[in-house]
């Protein structure tokens, strides 16, 4: 073999892998799955939720308050009685379409997943923060359920 050829070949390899890795585009590609169903409470992993420490929530809060309040509307809405409300509903709060159009009632797995990634779950929402954190997200939850 040629030694231009061979490196003429080397190239080309490299740009289609290089394409298909930006692009994603694949010999088989996946159907696209249906959007899911908000109204079905599942946590992010499908598993069992984690049992949340309401007193470490509280602590860990703290990095909500840059745009929320227990008791008054800020950039987001005011969180005292937020579970077992449906989203997008406090009158004196402007949410987005995408979040008064969801039909979430905000239990613990719901919350869970809107924590995990809150643009995923309701594109379109104004939220962009999020926990990676299952244990985090546990202990907030938990301290959000005591605020009634």
């Amino acid at each position: 073999m040629p030694i231009g050829t061979r490196s003429s070949n080397s190239r080309w390899l490299f740009k289609f892998i290089a394409f298909v890795g930006i692009t994603g585009v694949h010999a088989e590609t996946a159907p696209t799955p249906p959007p899911p169903d908000l109204t079905q409470a599942t946590s992010q992993t499908g598993d069992a939720l984690l049992h949340g420490n309401a007193d470490r929530g509280k602590a860990l809060y703290q990095s909500c308050t840059s745009c929320h309040s227990i008791d008054e509307n800020d950039i987001g809405p005011k969180h005292r009685s937020v579970v077992g409300r449906k989203a997008g509903t406090l009158p004196d709060y402007a949410y987005s379409p995408a979040l008064k159009a969801s039909g979430i009632i905000w239990d613990e797995a719901h919350l869970d997943r809107w924590l995990t990634n809150p643009s995923a779950m309701v594109p379109g929402t104004k939220m962009y923060f999020l926990l990676k954190d299952p244990q985090d997200r546990a202990d907030i939850i938990a301290y959000l359920a005591e605020l009634k």
